[in-house]
């Protein structure tokens, strides 16, 4: 079978780092990612099953591990050689061994919930997060009988989404309902992550920062979030629209069409500060909206989300950030919380599921590549915005 997989080839990596920005083709094809012909992985334990992806999506935690961006946390929480892709959409191979061919009439259609926890390792008892469902917050990923992997996509044991197989535990497997197309499909496990997100929303004013997939799926899950329980006996609101931060015009129509107010980057300070009647000393707002979603996770976006959160507010950091330098004075004199998020529990699945549903978030879906264009599909997704794309993925369906 084929996968593209990634290796610890230091030298690969820091020439992909350097080519990153100037020639997103150029630095996957020169970078650790390789196309490689292989035996499909070996099932870990006797309940595991195989599964054929149809779409795989690229993720900007892949383009961040591709372009040698990544930080070194995940070095001891990762195994290698593995292959990418955690955003699958897939075929159950009905037995143990093979692989399904290129008809994929009537197999059973699975996303899968890419986390390798305690009870995916065989791990007992489960750890204290585990215990109580927190499989996102899961204090084995490095342990158990499967290889040291946060998720699938990230241990070399279980294979990935970028390939023509990988396996998976039954636990992992969230069935797809036959209304839905594959790429409605593929968008469900990035849009778990933002329902996640959505949940630590505690009512009042939202400014999101970031409109790529990340920032549109969180506004996406914010506003269904708000509507859903403002119907409800526990009232939940959103004050005005949300403001997101977006830089393209189709990034702009997205979140339109989600019912936000939408600003270019440069102008999110001046529109919060109208908004909150707030005076601004310097870059520094006096006042500000409650919560602030970052969707990009870089030092300049998290160094924004602050100069605009509101004293005694909070920063959810959503996208994910690697080694960034950022002045926390404001933090500490505000009393700011900067919060982390990262992935989310089970029945954050079912509630992507209605989500893409009633939003239509398949249509996100831009462009797919086979495995074999990786490269040209892996500048496609660095360079998204700009060229009017939103989510780039695999397309396995006809190989």
């Amino acid at each position: 079978m084929r996968a593209l997989q990634i290796d610890r080839k230091i030298g690969r990596l820091g020439l992909a780092r350097m080519l990153a920005s100037m020639a997103p083709a150029t630095a996957a094809k020169a970078g650790p990612v390789e196309l490689v012909r292989e035996d499909p992985p070996e099932l870990p334990g006797p309940e595991w099953v195989r599964l054929r992806p149809r779409l795989a999506g690229i993720c900007g935690s892949d383009l961040a591990t591709v372009h040698g961006h990544a930080g070194p946390y995940f070095e001891s929480v990762v195994s290698f050689p593995f292959t990418l892709g955690h955003e699958i959409v897939a075929d159950v191979v009905a037995g143990p061994t093979g692989i399904v061919g290129s008809d994929h009439a009537g197999a059973r259609r699975v996303v899968v919930i890419p986390v390798l926890h305690c009870a995916i390792r065989g791990i007992e008892p489960v750890c204290a997060a585990c215990a109580t469902g927190d499989i996102n917050r899961c204090e084995r990923v490095a342990f158990g009988h499967v290889k040291p992997g946060l998720q699938t996509g990230f241990c070399c044991e279980t294979g990935g989404g970028w390939s023509d197989g990988l396996v998976a535990h039954p636990l992992q497997l969230v069935d797809v309902p036959d209304d839905m197309s594959d790429e409605d499909a593929v968008m469900i496990e990035p849009t778990a992550c933002a329902v996640r997100a959505a949940r630590m929303h505690a009512g009042g004013d939202v400014a999101v920062i970031g409109a790529g997939t990340v920032g549109l799926l969180t506004l996406a899950a914010i506003v269904g979030r708000g509507d859903d329980v403002a119907t409800s006996s526990s009232r939940l609101s959103l004050g005005t629209p949300p403001i997101i931060a977006a830089k393209y015009p189709a990034q702009k129509r997205f979140a339109r069409r989600l019912g936000a107010t939408v600003c270019d980057p440069d102008e999110l300070a001046r529109l919060v500060r109208s908004r909150s009647a707030s005076l601004i000393a310097g870059d520094q707002l006096t006042g500000g909206v409650s919560q602030v979603f970052d969707c990009v996770g870089s030092s300049a976006s998290i160094a924004q989300a602050l100069q605009i959160v509101a004293p005694g507010g909070e920063v959810v950091l959503v996208g994910m950030p690697s080694t960034v330098t950022v002045d926390l004075t404001g933090m500490w004199h505000r009393e700011v919380r900067l919060t982390g998020c990262y992935a989310y529990r089970r029945e954050d699945f079912d509630a992507a599921v209605e989500l893409v549903r009633r939003f239509e978030l398949g249509q996100m879906v831009s462009a797919t590549y086979r495995l074999d264009e990786y490269d040209t599909a892996i500048a496609h997704a660095s360079t998204a915005g700009p060229r009017g794309a939103v989510k780039i993925a695999f397309d396995m369906r006809n190989p």
